[in-house]
């Protein structure tokens, strides 16, 4: 393994900790034979955001190839990046966001895509592909999708509210709120509502936002929840949260759509590319291949983004296949700046968030 550049090193020192204390949630499924052994080339171990891939791809992907798929799940890239580095390995492919695939292409820890093998690549948009700076070529990474976290409103509770980041500032909301635990997407929402980039390296205006979170924000918050604000929300503890249109939609009852509003708000805020890549080492590197190519049949593909009211942003043939309105538009995320590898100043965003904004002051 390279060794590890002085930021990403920090991170993992700080994570490894928060890693041991993870439980996962992935559950093993029976292989689409019952009666047939599970063997190490017809099982593909996939480590995955929460939510992420409906189930049904997932049982129609091990019913045409015969597998099985093992589907661990986290909640943060930090999560993920931090067990993987703790030497929880053993999966085939990780969906990490686009900083981290910079972080982790550079510390060797993927497999080289054989493009070779995937028949469905042209299927990928042109204009995703200029933004992932990071693998252009995809050498080592195929985007799975284009998005951004938003914020939630339940109208049947708060029929009046400004389409902003301003709303966790409301203190007649308070306890009734909350955000993600996530640095990069907290700390990006109040770099852009104080008006600077999601990857600012201004030290001045680092420490801006972590001062509007700590006063101003998290006063009225709940707790920062990765995990499941959905469900919160869904079931009336929460009016507000900020997060990913998955985890609302995934939750609430179709009654409840009447009175959810999902917005990514008009000051911006940090968008991302989530991709396919091949640990290192991985097991199965020739199903793996066989799994980011099914992801990207253009059926496929709309079926994923219709189960979570997505736009079809990575793959241009889906959009044509689609069959549900999305919950936000391809247009919103306009407003989103992709999260960058921040080098050596992530240094920065870890002492804000975990010294200060976490624990608190």
């Amino acid at each position: 393994m390279k060794k590890i550049p002085v930021a990403a090193a920090a991170l993992s020192a700080v994570l490894l900790t928060l890693a041991a204390l993870t439980v996962l949630s992935g559950c093993a499924k029976k292989p689409a034979d019952s009666g047939a052994a599970v063997t190490e080339s017809s099982r593909l171990n996939v480590y995955c955001w929460t939510y992420y891939v409906p189930l049904s791809i997932r049982e129609k992907f091990e019913k045409e190839y015969g597998v099985t798929i093992i589907f661990d799940e986290y909640d943060s890239n930090e999560t993920m990046y931090a067990h993987i580095q703790a030497g929880g390995s053993g999966y085939d492919i990780v969906f990490p966001s686009g900083d981290y695939v910079s972080i982790m292409i550079k510390q060797g820890m993927f497999e080289r895509i054989d493009k070779s093998k995937l028949s469905n690549i042209g299927n990928i948009d042109p204009l995703v592909l200029e933004k992932t700076t990071y693998d252009p070529a995809m050498e080592y990474s195929v985007p799975y999708y284009f998005g951004a976290a938003g914020i939630a409103v339940n109208t049947e509770r708060i029929p009046n509210f400004d389409r902003s980041w301003s709303i966790f500032g409301r203190t007649d909301l308070r306890g009734r709120m909350t955000m993600l635990d996530d640095m990069r997407e907290v700390m990006g929402d109040a770099l852009v509502f104080l008006g600077h980039s999601v990857n600012s390296k201004d030290p001045a205006e680092i420490e801006a936002a972590k001062n509007l979170i700590n006063h101003t924000w998290k006063p009225n918050l709940v707790k920062f929840d990765a995990e499941a604000p959905g469900k919160g929300f869904a079931n009336g503890d929460f009016w507000v949260i900020q997060g990913y249109a998955e985890m609302v939609y995934e939750e609430i009852s179709e009654a409840q759509k009447a009175t959810t509003v999902f917005f990514i708000p008009p000051e911006g805020g940090p968008a991302y590319i989530d991709s396919m890549c091949i640990l290192k080492g991985a097991k199965n590197i020739d199903l793996a291949h066989k799994f980011i190519d099914f992801i990207h049949r253009p059926d496929i593909y709309a079926e994923f983004t219709d189960y979570f009211g997505f736009p079809a942003t990575v793959n241009v043939p889906a959009r044509q296949l689609k069959a549900v309105e999305p919950y936000y538009s391809a247009e919103e995320l306009l407003r989103t700046e992709l999260k960058d590898d921040l080098g050596e100043t992530l240094d920065l965003y870890n002492t804000a968030w975990f010294d200060s904004i976490r624990i608190g002051e």
